[in-house]
C-alpha cells in the first residue's frame, strides 16, 4: 500500500521543483539580455547600476512580508501567488519602451521575484521534513538548470534577431500554463507559531544566524557578479564579442547545476560545515582565474569553479534558517534571504559603481576578497540548540 502523506509529499515536491526551474530560467533570460537593456536605456555602468539598485529595493522590500505571510497564512499559498505575480513582473520588464517604465517593472519584479525565493524555500523546506531526507539542494540546482537552459537559449534568440520584448513574451507564454498545475497542487496550511503573529515584520537573524546570513551574502553576491556582470566584463574589460559573452553564465548555471544536484548526497556524507569550508575555498580559486583574464578558456575555467563553489552555500544557509531552534520558520527565512538574497541584488549595482570608477576586472577582484571569509563563516552551519 502506498502511504497518501508521502505521494501528497512526492506531488509537491514536483511542483516546488518546476517553480524553482521557472524561477530560474528567468534569471537566464535577464542575464542573457541585460547587453541589450542597457544599450536601449543608453545609461553608463553608473546608470544602469541604479537601474538594478531598483530591483534590488524591490526584493529587499518583499523579505519581512514574504516571512509574515508564511507564519500567518503557510508557505504554499504564498508561493502559488508570488509565482504568478514574478511572470507578470518580468514580462513588463521585457515590455518596458522607456527608462521610467522599465524602473517600475524592474521594482515590480525584484518585489514578486524575491518574495517568491523566501516562500519557495519555505514550501520546500516543508516537503523535506514531510520526505524525511535531505533535498533542498536539488531544488537550487533545477533553478540553475532553469537559469542556464534560459541562457544558452537567450544565446540563440540574440543570434536569431530576437528583440527583447518577444523574446520575454515566448517565454512567458511557455511557462504561464504551468501556473495553472502550481495552483492545484494540494498542500496543508502550515503556519507558524502561535506568537508568530505578534513578530516584527522586520526581523533580524539571532546568534549564529547572523553568521549564516553573513555567509549566504557572499555567496549570493558571487553569483550575482556573474549573472549580472560576466557578459559586460568579457565585452568591456576583455574584448570578446558579443555573441560568445553569455557563454561564461551558462558554463557557471551548469557547473551550479551540476554541484546542487549531487550535493544532498554529499553533505550528508561530509557534513555541511565541511562542505561550505571546502565550496569558499573553490570558489576563491575560480574568482582568482576570472579575474586573471589571461584568454577566454581561463576566464570559463574561472565561472566553472566558481559555479562548483558556490552552488551548495545559499541552499545550506535557507536549511539552515528553517531549521533554526530560535525564530520561526518565516521570519529566519526572511531574515537569512534579506542578508543573502538581498546581496545577490544589491550586490550587482554596487559592483557596477566600483567597475564604472576603476574597472570590472576590479568589481570581480572585490568579489575574490570576500569569498575568503566562506570557510571562516562556515562553522555557523551547526544546529546548536
Amino acid at each position: 500500500m502506498t502511504n497518501p502523506h508521502q505521494d501528497l509529499a512526492s506531488a509537491a515536491r514536483r511542483v516546488v521543483s518546476a517553480i524553482f526551474f521557472m524561477c530560474g530560467s528567468f534569471i537566464g533570460i535577464w542575464a542573457s539580455r541585460i547587453p541589450h537593456v542597457k544599450a536601449g536605456t543608453g545609461l553608463d555602468e553608473s546608470g544602469f547600476g541604479l537601474l538594478l539598485l531598483v530591483m534590488a529595493c524591490g526584493a529587499f522590500a518583499s523579505f519581512p512580508l514574504a516571512g509574515l505571510l508564511i507564519d500567518r497564512r503557510g508557505a504554499a499559498p504564498v508561493t502559488k501567488f508570488f509565482t504568478a505575480a514574478t511572470v507578470v513582473g518580468f514580462l513588463l520588464v521585457g515590455l518596458a519602451p522607456s527608462v521610467p517604465l522599465l524602473t517600475a517593472a524592474l521594482f515590480l519584479a525584484g518585489f514578486s521575484f524575491g518574495a517568491l525565493d523566501v516562500s519557495m524555500n519555505g514550501w520546500g523546506a516543508e516537503v523535506e521534513t514531510a520526505l524525511g531526507r535531505p533535498i533542498m539542494s536539488s531544488y537550487h540546482g533545477l533553478f540553475s538548470l532553469g537559469a542556464a537552459t534560459a541562457a544558452l537559449l537567450g544565446g540563440a534568440a540574440i543570434e536569431a534577431g530576437l528583440s527583447v520584448a518577444l523574446h520575454f513574451i515566448l517565454w512567458v507564454a511557455l511557462t504561464a500554463p504551468f501556473l495553472v498545475w502550481f495552483w492545484r497542487q494540494p498542500w496543508p496550511q502550515i503556519a507558524g507559531p502561535s506568537d508568530a503573529a505578534k513578530a516584527p515584520l522586520f526581523a533580524l537573524p539571532k546568534g549564529a544566524l547572523v553568521l549564516v546570513g553573513l555567509m549566504a551574502l557572499v555567496a549570493a553576491l558571487g553569483e550575482g557578479a556573474v549573472t549580472d556582470w560576466a557578459a559586460l566584463y568579457q565585452i568591456g574589460d576583455l574584448g570578446y564579442s558579443e555573441a560568445i559573452a553569455p557563454t561564461a553564465f551558462t558554463i557557471f548555471s551548469t557547473a551550479m547545476v551540476i554541484m546542487r544536484l549531487s550535493g544532498d548526497k554529499v553533505i550528508a556524507r561530509f557534513g555541511a560545515v565541511r562542505v561550505a569550508r571546502w565550496s569558499g575555498l573553490v570558489a576563491f580559486a575560480g574568482c582568482l582565474l576570472l579575474v586573471s583574464g589571461l584568454n577566454i578558456w581561463s576566464v570559463w575555467a574561472g565561472c566553472f569553479i566558481m559555479g562548483l563553489g558556490y552552488a551548495v552555500l545559499f541552499p545550506l544557509a535557507m536549511s539552515r534558517a528553517a531549521g533554526d531552534p530560535h525564530m520561526s520558520r518565516g521570519s529566519a527565512l526572511a531574515a537569512v534571504a534579506t542578508l543573502g538574497y538581498g546581496a545577490f541584488l544589491f550586490g550587482p549595482p554596487v559592483l557596477g559603481f566600483v567597475g564604472d570608477l576603476l574597472s570590472l576586472r576590479a568589481s570581480f577582484a572585490v568579489v575574490a576578497v570576500l569569498t575568503m571569509a566562506i570557510p571562516l563563516l562556515a562553522g555557523s552551519l551547526k544546529v546548536r540548540s
